[in-house]
């Protein structure tokens, strides 16, 4: 296998095409990309802007320039000698009739070569939740018509701007009705064919002939017949339900709460080979050299998936996990994959830039703050609770029918019980039992579950029978699907319940909220950092290391910025106070409370911190407004708390976003000119945490991952502010610069220490994909501010060294301390590494010797990188 020695993440779509694309090729290469990191790129609904609502997995979507574009950027990738990692979703497909296979069960239900590819129960009538309201409302209010679908050649359901398949059977109902011979034609045809025979047939009779006006004015006269309309739904394969009904009841699996993805029965080969042809295809001809298995832990049998794909790759294509890594746990050993997509990594950061003194501070003052909201565990219990008990009621309900079903001695309710209990103490996205006995991973997690939900339970019958069940002690079909299922849904509830709930409800230091983070624990600090990266080189030293993904909740170096905030925590906690106060005037009395409430308040502060221009320009604030009232309104409704995405309160977002608005008006004066003072030291701290972290994620163990855009600053929120496009032209611009790193603005440096650390594995590729991972002892009064280890590998050597906890430390303007501030702080260099070295980011000498003093080193630069000469 080839490995890539760096990664470059591109979101297609938004403007990014493949020729787009390719004309970056020529600046990846220099920056020293191995690997362009690819978002989907087969045909999506029309106007996707992120590609993973995909309509057809064997068609390269034409909005980004179809198969000829895609040649055109593998060609050029080849000719730079980079390979190319493509992001494909096993899990889901868009339930959209602009996807064939899905048009196909609409029309023919069960009897559809496609019904067995979704993940459809068919013991009842397929359930569309498309409506604004129930159907007799729709129907009464005229919003449901009869026509004909003139792309593909059927009659239809219109619903707006959706047209819906009907029934061939049902077309004689029609005919019936209407004096018109395209209609009778239709009807012959539909009798005779199926599949795209029948799609086919249909186009040839709508566009041979006839006057399609006239049929289309008499199916709208049709459609004014309610008892009609009804009785032509009831024929129909599926059934059309108000959106909200999908939480209580759907008849498919979804990915997550997106109804319109509808789940993949890859377990079965059929669908395997379906959905993989053309992925395959481009791996064995040499176009993809990788692949990025999107949500693996959403399949039935994620272990069996993953070897059947490696058998069909071969041992030579690269595959990574979307997968979150609970504290603690690792990926199954038998998983044929290079690692993970890397937010493991972001959790060590945080371990590392956290200060915990400060954090201690913090909690007082947000305690003190935000009441309730206060308490994180509570709130993870309020946050579970609410997702299968609301949110995912009706998978939780299916899997309590299963289980009466299997056990029909416990009562239904016992069972309900004991089954929220054991989906709310879960502390991991799932277990992967799939008809076999548990890893000893997996049932670890299982007893620590069960003690956890025990705890909260009168009568452990019900509970007792339901871990059975996972534990894989009961046969038959029925049992098979309960553990599946139930593994299935443990991750969507974790996933909403965490990081799209509680994350927006705990707001105690906003940068220790992050995908697959623990913002509860308290920072272990350099030692802890390096426990991880050890685990990290023992366990999976070629998966990706990742600072920011399209789904993080904030821009790596906002989140670089924010962790500053640990270190000045009273300093910012005494700020909120001053400008809760300077900005009173702009909360809202409402009937349920003032808004925004205390809560809120301290987390807008964090999130516009965590994105303010540094050089703030107050006549041209209308772009910073809109992006951060469209987030704020998206944080009240993920936090689920006063508005919602099912429930929204138009008065209450109107106080949240005229609040927000109002912190970054013009008028404002008071309270930004204390905003802008309070902020510069974090803001440098901020700039020199993102060194530190760029530097750490390019050398220790692990591929490193860059997002688009960010290998310069990257201060974006939670998408779609993270997927705004990027200026690659500046990109470029800052990498033609030449000269010392003294003269370079703060985002130019970054990318030139990029550029640095990427050339180097280049070089020394054997060195960081197989070398060790060596902690560096620090000694002196300022060794709590650095950490330092080494890169080795049979005589070759890498010396990293990285400043933390820096806040109150820079003067403005500059990113490093000073030879005063580091004092006696040496590092201790093991005699292997004695030799005559040099820093790469530098060009400065290195004596000889078995210490490196830090007032040499970082007196004069932020960080280090040193190798031998």
């Amino acid at each position: 296998m080839t490995l890539p020695t760096a990664t470059y993440r591109i979101q297609f779509r938004n403007g990014m095409t493949f020729d787009r694309a390719c004309d970056l090729v020529p600046y990846l290469k220099t920056l020293g990309i191995s690997h362009l990191y690819a978002s989907p790129i087969f045909t999506a609904v029309s106007g996707s802007t992120h590609g993973y609502d995909v309509t057809d997995a064997n068609e390269i979507d034409p909005a980004l320039g179809g198969r000829a574009g895609f040649e055109r950027l593998t060609e050029g990738l080849a000719s730079a000698g980079m390979g190319l990692i493509l992001d494909i979703v096993p899990n889901h497909m868009a339930a959209s009739p602009e996807n064939g296979w899905w048009r196909d069960v609409l029309a023919f239900g069960r009897q559809s070569a496609y019904a067995r590819h979704f993940d459809i129960d068919w013991s009842e009538p397929l359930t569309l939740p498309q409506l604004g309201q129930d159907f007799e409302g729709a129907l009464a209010d005229g919003e449901l018509r009869i026509t004909v679908d003139e792309t593909h050649g059927n009659f239809a359901f219109g619903y707006f701007e959706t047209l819906l398949p009907l029934n061939p059977a049902s077309y004689g109902a029609i005919a019936n009705r209407l004096d018109d011979p395209v209609a009778t034609r239709m009807v012959e045809a539909g009798a005779v064919t199926s599949g795209e025979n029948f799609n086919r047939a249909m186009r040839d009779i709508l566009f041979e002939g006839g006057d399609r006006a006239a049929l289309r004015q008499k199916l709208d006269v049709l459609s004014a017949d309610r008892d009609f309309v009804r009785n032509l739904h009831e024929g129909q394969h599926w059934r059309l339900t108000h959106w909200k009904e999908a939480a209580r009841h759907l008849s498919y699996r979804r990915f997550f709460e997106v109804t319109g993805l509808v789940g993949i029965r890859v377990e079965d080969p059929t669908v395997f080979e379906d959905m993989h042809r053309l992925a395959i295809e481009l791996v064995r001809h040499g176009k993809v050299q990788g692949l990025r298995i999107d949500h693996v832990d959403g399949l039935a049998e994620p272990t069996a998936y993953l070897d059947r794909l490696r058998e069909a790759v071969g041992p030579d294509t690269y595959i990574v996990v979307e997968k979150i890594l609970g504290a603690s746990e690792v990926l199954p050993e038998s998983w044929p994959v290079a690692g993970t997509t890397g937010y493991e990594f972001i959790a060590a950061l945080s371990e590392l830039f956290i200060d915990g003194g400060g954090l201690r501070i913090l909690d007082d003052a947000y305690r003190a703050l935000a009441g309730e909201t206060g308490d994180l565990e509570a709130g993870r219990r309020i946050a579970k609770q609410l997702m299968v008990e609301r949110n995912f009621a009706g998978e939780t309900d299916r899997l309590v029918s299963i289980a009466a079903g299997i056990f029909p001695e416990l009562k239904r309710d016992e069972i309900a019980t004991a089954l929220s209990e054991l989906l709310i103490a879960f502390p991991v996205y799932r277990t992967y039992g799939d008809g076999g006995p548990l890893s000893w991973q997996d049932s670890s997690v299982l007893a620590a579950t069960a003690s956890q939900a025990m705890a909260q339970l009168d009568d452990r019958g019900a509970c007792d029978h339901v871990l059975k069940l996972l534990e894989g002690k009961v046969e038959g079909d029925a049992a098979h699907e309960f553990r599946i299922r139930f593994q299935q849904l443990s991750g969507p509830v974790m996933a909403k319940a965490t990081e799209d709930t509680l994350f927006y409800r705990y707001n105690r230091l906003l940068a220790a909220n992050e995908v697959g983070g623990e913002p509860g624990k308290a920072p272990g600090g350099p030692e802890e950092f390096h426990r991880r990266m050890a685990e990290r080189a023992r366990l999976q030293p070629h998966g990706l290391s990742a600072s920011a993904t399209h789904d993080t909740k904030r821009g790596e170096d906002a989140r670089s910025r924010l962790y500053a905030l640990s270190e000045g925590a009273d300093v910012f906690a005494q700020a909120v106070e001053r400008w809760r106060d300077m900005n009173r005037p702009w909360l809202k009395d409402l009937p349920e409370g003032a808004a925004p409430e205390p809560n809120v308040e301290w987390m807008l502060y964090q999130a516009l911190a965590g994105i303010w221009p540094e050089d703030f320009d107050r006549v041209h604030t209308e772009e910073l407004r809109k992006r951060f009232t469209d987030y704020a309104v998206k944080a009240a409704r993920e936090a689920k708390l006063r508005s919602g995405w099912t429930e929204q309160d138009a008065a209450y977002e109107e106080a949240v976003t005229t609040y927000a608005a109002a912190l970054v008006s013009p008028d404002n004066d008071v309270f930004l000119e204390d905003f802008e003072r309070v902020l510069q030291p974090f803001i440098a701290a901020g700039y020199l945490n993102s060194l530190s972290q760029t530097l750490l994620k390019l050398t220790a163990p692990g591929i490193p991952d860059i997002y688009q855009g960010a290998e310069g600053f990257d201060f974006s929120l939670v998408d779609p502010d993270n997927r705004r496009p990027v200026d690659h032209q500046r990109l470029k611009e800052w990498l033609d610069e030449s000269g010392p790193i003294a003269k370079l603005q703060a985002a130019a440096l970054k990318q030139r220490l990029v550029g640095i650390g990427l050339q180097l594995r280049q070089r020394q590729a054997d060195l960081f994909a197989g070398g060790d991972y060596l902690p560096l002892k620090v000694t002196g009064n300022r060794r709590d501010h650095v950490l330092a280890f080494a890169r080795v590998h049979k005589g070759d050597f890498a010396i990293v060294v990285a400043p933390r906890l820096m806040f109150g430390w820079l003067d403005p303007g500059v990113l490093f301390a000073g030879q005063e501030f580091w004092e006696d702080t040496a590092i201790a260099v093991p005699s292997p590494l004695h030799g005559l070295k040099a820093d790469l980011v530098t060009g400065k000498t290195i004596e000889p010797g078995g210490s490196i003093s830090l007032a040499t080193l970082l007196g004069s630069q932020p960080v280090g990188l040193i190798t031998p000469i």
